[in-house]
């Protein structure tokens, strides 16, 4: 970690918590369907809409909430009712409005990394959304450089890292998710640093086989990056 002069974070699950709110709604929705159609798989045929939308609106809630429509009128033939679409938005509403939960930790783990470090946060999703959380957070002042992408892949990074001028090798980066925070940045010569949330959306979920020959650290509370650094 000698090599290190930039440290990026992940936002979503390894600054503040976010899916949980996606599980939330995801129940909510399977109980109201269930008053429509006897079917067990709800919550995977949202998951099939949500990834077909994917290239259609991106990450987010609102790509979400607008899955969960489609998914509602598809399951039902049509017949669900406008009052319970009117639900569907509402919740959408509430989640974006949502207060935004630091984990414990970041506020000091950020505080002592500012010190030595350049510090980012590269995270994906909706711009609109994205903004409001860093902004709400409270965290932003502690940040030199904040990224907001469409997604997180080699491309993505190698742009990111070209753009400030980074050298792969001296970025270390921290999140959650091994699919889209930590697999690209490793091939690319970064550092990384995988903190596991208790819940993961199944898109970011990877193989077992992704993972032959990928070095990284692994912890359980983002304070132990302390230890580490």
């Amino acid at each position: 970690m000698q090599s290190i002069k930039t440290i990026a974070f992940d936002a979503d699950d390894t600054l503040w918590v976010n899916e949980p709110l996606f599980r939330i709604n995801e129940d909510k929705f399977d109980s109201l369907l269930k008053s429509y159609i006897d079917d067990d798989k709800i919550t995977s045929k949202l998951y099939d809409t949500e990834l077909r939308n994917l290239k259609h609106f991106g990450y987010g809630i609102k790509g979400f909430i607008i899955s969960m429509i489609e998914t509602a009128i598809e399951l039902t033939n049509g017949e669900i009712k406008g009052c319970d679409l009117k639900k569907i938005i509402d919740w959408g509403k509430e989640q974006i409005d949502h207060p935004v939960n630091i984990i414990d930790g970041i506020p000091e783990v950020l505080e002592k990394l500012k010190k030595k470090y350049e510090l980012m946060i590269i995270t994906k999703g909706d711009l609109f959304d994205q903004e409001s959380k860093i902004a709400r957070s409270g965290l932003a002042d502690y940040f030199d450089i904040i990224e907001i992408v469409s997604e997180k892949d080699e491309d993505t990074y190698s742009s990111l890292l070209k753009k400030h001028n980074i050298n792969s090798d001296e970025l270390l980066m921290i999140g959650n998710s091994l699919k889209s925070d930590i697999l690209p940045l490793v091939k690319l010569g970064a550092k990384a640093i995988h903190i596991p949330f208790h819940t993961t959306w199944v898109h970011e979920e990877v193989n077992s086989k992704d993972l032959d020959n990928s070095e990284y650290v692994t912890i359980d509370k983002v304070i132990d990056v302390l230890k580490i650094i």
